[in-house]
């Protein structure tokens, strides 16, 4: 790991305080940074009340509070108001967590009980500081290295802020089915029971409508033992349900004051909704996002649990779809993978397989007709191999498909529903060799369901035992607000809101593309060199005028927006359908 990754701050935190004002569009700090978001709102030199004053207070935190002076700012978000907390020091920026002394700030501390667990006692320091942090990006231009932004290192604290014995934790899983889920649910009970000595864990039904219209379920190791074997989610899970006020009622009426949180971006978005509820009440409570989805496409983190096991599941769909095209004239075998907005499944499930000849994801609009078209170059290595093997990711394409057979339905997460593109192009293909008169043999193949159902594999094992052991400690040091993931390869606490904000997507300008085109040696589609003259120009769009899939979607979102009015009540809207 490079140093440049994970270092310990020389200075801790100045007395800072949260602030409730009119925000503007952009606001110019007094030391010339500018933070131009529309969503994200900086104030700062304005103090209310410190956020920082009741934390512990032992002579090594104050001796180091005073090394240095830091410039603390509170942002706001004005969609989720979460809070993101920028402390500054030069040119070295921590985006910090919420915590529950920022609203509850006579709360008492404990000695942490892992002082006392065996596995802990091997000599090595093991609790993180309040100086702990991981770099958000570790590869710079040496000449402007420009902003370092910062997350807090995730990792126990030797001061606690619950008693073991006053501990009631729920968790919830939401959203789609995902390999992991059973691991994660696993591993929060047995860290929780083992580590910290917490007896009272229940599990919320069927996704956000379970708390307040079923029953709890008691969980304990040996309840959850082997659920880590099967798929799935022994929890149950759906899209919808989200109503803040009775969420939080629940919680509230069931004595509940850790509520760990399993989904995707739409349900982390509900999970802010719910610490901003319980904020507003004044309550002890600690809400986790554990970030789950199997495309992926959660910004920030490294990447998402379920993934690797995705990846490893669709070789098999691929394996087959080779072995039916290798086996007839002119066979073609097609696989669509998932990704609605995001590739990285198709991707490099590609770059695994080897025996994929052409790869088409949401990112990169193809076209079907004409010069370096998808028909051209289907003729091609049908002449040259006699088969061929195409992967297509659920959502690209989807500006090929006329109008007229478009769906405008959307799922209850308020997700477009797409059409089967992998129909659609087998029919496109079948339709142009029929035309010229010749034979082709197409086998299609959608293992989507097989893919979400299974178990996860030991990588993702691993990772959703860490996931959840590196939540744990966050809820039992009083943070509250944050999900957990690995930055650069640390696992870090990071504001809800920074998952949720953007969509992580294929950069089709980076060298991880480039290899799976050296590997398939498939039409780019695009002009490259134009497109990265134009980011570099304007940021967004290619020089000749034209738009990307993934540009006319993001201006359609941006017109939309704009649209709705008040950005606050669509995130509540949207917290609510997952």
């Amino acid at each position: 790991m490079s140093a440049m990754a994970m270092l310990r701050l020389d200075a801790a935190f100045a007395t800072s305080s949260e602030l409730s004002v009119p925000c503007t569009s952009e606001i110019k700090s007094s030391n010339g940074l500018t933070w131009p978001s529309s969503r994200r709102r900086l104030l700062q030199n304005q103090f209310i009340r410190p956020l920082h004053l009741n934390r512990p207070t032992s002579k090594t935190y104050l001796d180091t509070r005073k090394k240095a002076e830091w410039r603390t700012t509170v942002a706001l978000d004005d969609q989720s108001c979460s809070g993101i907390k920028f402390d500054r020091r030069g040119t070295s920026v921590l985006e910090d967590i919420p915590h529950l002394t920022d609203w509850l700030p006579d709360l008492p501390t404990y000695d942490s009980p892992l002082y006392h667990n065996p596995a802990y006692a091997t000599g090595r320091d093991f609790f993180v500081g309040p100086n702990d942090v991981v770099a958000r990006n570790v590869v710079v231009r040496l000449q402007n290295p420009g902003e370092r932004v910062f997350f807090r290192r995730a990792g126990p604290s030797a001061k606690v802020y619950f008693k073991a014995e006053e501990v009631r934790a729920c968790i919830v899983t939401c959203g789609g089915l995902c390999p992991g889920l059973n691991t994660v649910i696993r591993e929060i009970v047995c860290g929780l029971w083992n580590q910290y000595g917490v007896r009272d864990i229940v599990g919320i039904e069927d996704g956000y409508r379970g708390f307040y219209s079923r029953n709890t379920v008691p969980l304990d190791p040996k309840i959850v033992n082997d659920v880590h074997k099967r798929g799935g989610t022994v929890l149950g899970t759906s899209r919808g349900g989200h109503d803040t006020t009775k969420i939080v009622d629940s919680i509230e009426d069931r004595g509940i004051n850790q509520v760990y949180v399993i989904g995707g971006d739409g349900t982390q978005k509900g999970a802010a909704a719910i610490y901003r509820e319980v904020r507003r009440r004044g309550l002890k409570v600690s809400v986790t996002g554990i970030p789950k989805t199997i495309d992926n496409d959660i910004a920030v983190i490294d990447r998402s649990f379920g993934f690797d096991t995705a990846v490893e599941e669709a070789q098999r769909a691929i394996n087959a779809a080779h072995t039916e095209a290798e086996s007839c004239e002119n066979g073609i075998g097609l696989v669509k993978l998932m990704g609605r907005y995001s590739g990285y499944i198709a991707m490099f499930a590609t770059l695994a397989s080897r025996d994929v000849d052409i790869c088409l994801i949401p990112e990169v609009p193809f076209y079907l007709e004409g010069e370096g078209g998808l028909y051209e170059f289907v003729e091609k290595r049908l002449r040259e191999n006699g088969h061929m093997v195409i992967v297509v990711a659920e959502g690209a394409g989807q500006e090929l498909v006329k109008s007229a057979e478009r769906s405008k339905e959307r799922d209850a997460s308020g997700n477009e529903l797409l059409l089967d593109i992998g129909m659609w192009l087998s029919r496109k293909l079948k339709d142009h060799y029929k035309a010229k008169k010749k034979e082709l043999n197409l086998k299609y193949i959608d293992p989507t369901y097989m893919i979400r159902a299974i178990p996860s594999n030991a990588a993702d094992n691993v990772y959703c035992t860490l996931l959840a052991q590196f939540g744990i400690h966050g809820a039992m040091a009083g943070y509250s607000g944050f999900t957990v993931g690995p930055v650069n390869g640390r696992h870090c606490y990071i504001p809800i809101s920074r998952v949720t904000e953007v969509q992580n997507r294929v950069n089709i300008t980076d060298r991880m593309w480039a290899r799976l085109l050296s590997s398939t040696n498939q039409p780019p589609f695009i002009d490259a060199e134009k497109r990265i003259a134009a980011e570099l120009a304007v940021g967004s769009h290619p020089v000749d005028g034209s738009l990307t899939a993934a540009t006319i979607m993001i201006d359609k979102t941006t017109k939309r927006e704009a649209e709705d009015g008040s950005l606050h009540e669509k995130q509540e809207a949207v917290a609510k359908t997952e």
